[in-house]
């Protein structure tokens, strides 16, 4: 073989490792992305259910003619007490207005009076906002003076907590699963890429290196692409963390420092005990085998 030959030979191989090594990267960063965004949602299902729970509002709505000093008086009240979050009172005029804007005409001027009476809505902490805590907030409400009923919508009430309770189970499963699903992934990844370098480990091995010698090479550059493929995925949660949080403000929070690094943390370990887990699997079965069964 000449020296040109041998060059453009060198020069192939060096090609395939780089190539070899890029893929597995790539394969180990989108797995821990997709398996970092489950993880985010795992750690803020809390944050969703009470985002969720707590714009569930109802009505309290007052009696005819109540003087303005009787609704600051009841809203104070209300305010002071432990699970309510917050209030809003809606004098007759804005609930009219509202309504009209809803039904898309004037009905104030069609009936020459306004029906409707003024109220305060109320938004109560997340802890709360089940139907028996509800119920029970009810009849507290009813026994003030001011009061003259107290409106919500029951049956979406138990819709919400019954489809949270679903959707926190779902998301368990699906973690679960896809938790499971990278670790399959990950580990064909990594072994294939042991798998293309089985020779090389026969050869080290006939001429006399020791199992550690010839496993410690491989296990960390096996581990350093788990690192580097963490590292990415990190940066592709970053991004789609931060988009996310521009169009849902108040729900998806970037800034809590601890969630996040606990996230960040946990990609960057899982990352680095699948890859070298699987790898050191893969090393022991090719040091294990003997130089015909590596044809095979």
């Amino acid at each position: 073989m000449t020296k040109k030959m041998k060059v453009k030979t060198n020069k192939s191989f060096k090609n395939r490792l780089r190539s070899a090594y890029f893929t597995t990267v790539v394969s180990i960063s989108f797995v821990l992305f997709l398996l970092g965004i489950v993880g985010f949602l795992v750690l803020n299902a809390n944050r969703l259910s009470d985002y969720v729970k707590e714009n569930i509002g109802f009505s309290v709505i007052l009696k005819e003619n109540l003087k303005e000093i009787d609704v600051i008086r009841l809203q104070k009240e209300l305010d002071a007490t432990e699970y309510i979050k917050s209030t809003e009172y809606i004098p007759k005029d804005r609930a009219a207005r509202e309504f009209s804007k809803e039904l898309g005409e004037d009905f104030v001027s069609f009936l020459d009076y306004n029906p409707l009476l003024a109220s305060i809505e109320v938004k109560l902490y997340a802890d709360y906002a089940n139907p028996d805590s509800i119920a029970s907030i009810e009849n507290v409400f009813q026994d003030f003076p001011q009061v003259k009923e107290v409106y919500y919508q029951k049956s979406l009430v138990d819709l919400v907590n019954k489809n949270i309770r679903k959707i926190s189970f779902y998301i368990l499963i699906f973690s679960a699963l896809l938790f499971f699903v990278s670790i399959v992934l990950i580990n064909n990844t990594i072994r294939l890429s042991i798998y293309s370098k089985r020779f090389t480990i026969n050869t080290m091995k006939l001429v006399g290196a020791t199992n550690s010698f010839i496993r410690q090479p491989i296990l960390l550059k096996t581990i350093v692409q788990g690192i580097i493929g963490s590292i990415v995925a990190i940066f592709l949660l970053v991004s789609v963390i931060n988009l996310a949080q521009n169009e849902l403000y108040g729900v998806i929070n970037l800034n809590e420092y601890k969630e996040m690094a606990l996230l960040f943390v946990s990609v960057v370990v899982v990352g680095i005990l699948i890859s070298g887990g699987s790898a050191l699997f893969a090393i022991n079965k090719y040091l294990q085998m003997k130089a015909d069964e590596l044809y095979y």
